[in-house]
């Protein structure tokens, strides 16, 4: 045994599988521009009304924060008119999808979920010892009746991305239901809806609405993306009480800090102002499907604060034409690439690098 090989012995040989996870990229184009279109981020800073509560929280920084998270727990349960006992915090999302994971996820359990899908989610179940079951899309959309015949009886959760991260497709309330309604109790099912806001079609259903009367569903949200907190790092599920207890005994102790919490419970008094926000990048969203659509482009409808180009081997080459511009979009090798929007003049930049490609679908 090398001397290389006797460091390494201890380590999960999980680990040499697990690809590290690859944050969105921001670079600057030759004439200074910055347009970072990468990570799905609110292009808009936090209301002031959020950095003044940020502000008067700093003061306790010598101070650990509430475990409990007493005061946005209560917020959260007002908010969507849920029982306290109903709600759990993480780290962000992420967070919560590890802390479900720990959970429920074990050698010998296997995990279902669309893919091309949130790329965290073969990482995290890898890590966890669990295996992947992936299910292809269908049209760019969650093929529910697949995902429901890859349930077996070593299935312990089944992730539904609602809309869907990298393509913003989503499923319709109808197929929703019929398809929760059809998995088996000993799954849970996980709707991640990490981009909620942003829906404006009436058909895709709310997830705290379906989770209510089946006890095998839970709903993920986070402050990261319409309420514009992502560097605090702040998540939440809501489920019936035997998984959200389960989920708060897996978070790591102070895992949601203190200026995380009152920015969120700021955040959400001031819910109508930033939804007016969400508005405006909604408005712009249809605005850059639209433009891609007419310059030959086949964007699918998104109900996401992205658009979705199926790039195949143009992948890099597209996403690297946009970075020459100053420009980052995030790019799946071999697949396509997925454009967040930003402010008008960013979102300006990137359709004049399209508008400009010779290869278009």
């Amino acid at each position: 045994m090398t001397v290389s090989e006797r460091k390494t012995s201890y380590l999960r040989s999980v680990l040499d599988s697990v690809p590290p996870y690859r944050p969105g990229r921001k670079v600057v184009g030759p004439d200074g521009r910055s347009a970072k279109l990468s990570s799905n981020e609110s292009p808009f800073g936090p209301l002031p009304s959020v950095r003044r509560a940020v502000a008067d929280a700093a003061a306790d920084l010598n101070r650990y924060p509430d475990p409990a998270a007493a005061a946005l727990t209560a917020a959260l349960a007002r908010r969507f008119e849920v029982p306290a006992e109903h709600v759990a915090l993480g780290a962000g999302s992420v967070g919560l999808l590890q802390q479900l994971l720990e959970a429920v996820a074990e050698p010998g359990a296997e995990v279902v979920y669309a893919w091309r899908s949130f790329e965290a989610y073969p990482l995290l179940v890898g890590l966890s010892g669990a295996a992947s079951v992936q299910v292809p899309l269908r049209a760019e959309s969650h093929d529910l009746d697949a995902l429901a015949a890859a349930v077996t009886d070593r299935t312990r959760m089944l992730f539904v991305c609602n809309p869907n991260n990298p393509t913003g497709t989503a499923v319709r309330e109808a197929e929703l239901a019929a398809f929760l309604d059809a998995v088996p109790d000993h799954v849970l099912v996980v709707l991640d809806e990490a981009y909620r806001e942003y829906v404006r079609a009436p058909q895709v259903p709310d997830g705290m609405r379906l989770y209510r009367d089946r006890p095998n569903v839970a709903v993920l949200r986070t402050f990261s993306k319409a309420y514009g907190l992502a560097a605090l790092r702040v998540g939440f599920l809501v489920a019936h009480p035997h998984v959200a207890e389960a989920v708060r005994k897996t978070m790591v102790p102070f895992a949601v800090n203190h200026l995380a919490q009152a920015a969120a419970v700021a955040s959400l008094d001031a819910e109508q102002e930033l939804l007016e926000r969400v508005d405006a990048t909604v408005k712009e969203r249809e605005r850059v499907r639209d433009a891609l659509l007419a310059d030959g482009w086949t964007v699918p409808e998104t109900e996401a604060n992205f658009v979705w180009l199926r790039l195949g081997e143009d992948t890099l080459d597209f996403a690297a034409a946009c970075e020459r511009a100053g420009v980052t979009v995030r790019p799946f090798a071999g697949e396509g690439a997925r454009v967040s929007i930003g402010l008008p003049e960013d979102n300006d930049a990137f359709l004049a690098v399209a508008r400009a490609h010779p290869r278009r679908h």
